[in-house]
């Protein structure tokens, strides 16, 4: 039963992003990320000594050039695109929800956003971990962080969180809109889906009675796969390209990001652009599912540095199709997501 007059929290939160593009604050961030023992799955005392001497000190200055590069003069587009979402889902629910934007790693941190819904009286709170395909590392992660800060509180509401979204109609429908302004306006040999990489362990970590072979496993969604990162990329690729009329043998699905030695899951997308470039293909369009948000691995690593390696093997025209930012039915998705529809 509902109480009059008491409200429903929504807790929106992302991955985060430096206080600033310097170095010192791209090291307090990394440190604070690959720290998380969901991101980096090793003892503490042996992630400690590889993030704070070997990764945080050495990657800091490469990483930092490139929010440098990011940069702009609001800020970090990650930051501020998740204030305008807030601002305009809050519009979009109306004056019986509070609307809070929250970030996994550095500021606003889960912990200060969460204090904005004491003493509201809510009577539930919905939380949505903005990655669209379900990993422990970014879902999970946050999921684990929200429990940890609310647990001492007196008065727990109920909590939904939501554990992904990336076959939600209007998220597909949402990419989909992104794509088509682009592929009405050129014509293009291939289109590449390039997703977030995760290392091959925490794949089979989390598969079901061991399915996950990571390998052709991924080619039909289902039950023993529903919560598997790799599958749910292949499915939400399947829902944009019948969305898209794109053809089969058009376009390759591929994961980039990747750190360190270990394996990854595969296909890499640098070595699938390379290939593309071998076969004499000239013109790819580019999309990105797994960020709903610009930030350095879709403007910086796919905008630029993806399209530099493309034309240094030949090709010609790269294009990157932008994150849905605050696209109206992105936000119309949120609105839908939290009213669970």
């Amino acid at each position: 039963m509902t109480t009059k007059n008491s409200k429903t929290g929504v807790l929106i939160v992302n991955l985060g992003t430096p206080d600033s593009p310097s170095v010192t604050h791209v090291r307090q961030y990394l440190r604070e990320f690959l720290m998380d023992r969901r991101v980096i799955d090793i003892s503490w005392w042996r992630r400690w000594l590889l993030i704070n001497l070997i990764i945080a000190p050495f990657r800091a200055p490469q990483s930092a050039k490139g929010y440098q590069e990011l940069w702009t003069k609001e800020g970090s587009p990650l930051k501020f695109y998740g204030v305008q979402t807030q601002e305009l889902l809050q519009k979009a629910l109306g004056d019986d929800y509070i609307v809070v934007l929250g970030m996994r790693y550095k500021n606003p941190s889960i912990r200060v956003a969460l204090e904005q819904f004491k003493d509201k009286g809510i009577r539930e709170l919905v939380v949505i971990p903005l990655y669209p395909q379900y990993a422990s590392s970014s879902t999970g992660s946050t999921a684990e962080k929200v429990m940890e800060e609310i647990k001492g509180w007196e008065v727990v509401p109920t909590i939904r969180i939501v554990n992904q979204f990336f076959n939600h109609p209007l998220f597909i429908k949402a990419f989909a809109e992104l794509g088509q302004k682009y592929m009405k306006s050129a014509n293009y040999d291939h289109y590449l889906f390039s997703y977030h990489g995760l290392p091959e362990g925490q794949i089979l970590k989390s598969s079901c009675s061991n399915y996950c072979k990571l390998g052709d496993c991924c080619t039909t969604f289902h039950a023993k796969n529903q919560w598997c990162y790799r599958a749910q990329c292949f499915e939400t690729t399947r829902l944009l390209v019948k969305e898209l009329g794109i053809k089969e043998g058009d376009y390759t699905i591929c994961f980039q990001s990747r750190l360190g030695k270990t394996p990854w899951i595969k296909p890499y997308t640098d070595v699938i652009i390379d290939q593309l470039a071998g076969q004499g293909i000239k013109n790819v369009l580019t999309f990105s599912p797994a960020f709903v948000a610009d930030c350095l691995e879709t403007t910086v690593e796919i905008g630029t540095e993806y399209k530099h390696r493309f034309q240094s093997k030949g090709g010609e025209r790269w294009q990157l199709v932008e994150s849905l930012n605050v696209s109206p039915t992105w936000i119309e998705c949120l609105k839908h997501i939290v009213l669970n529809k």
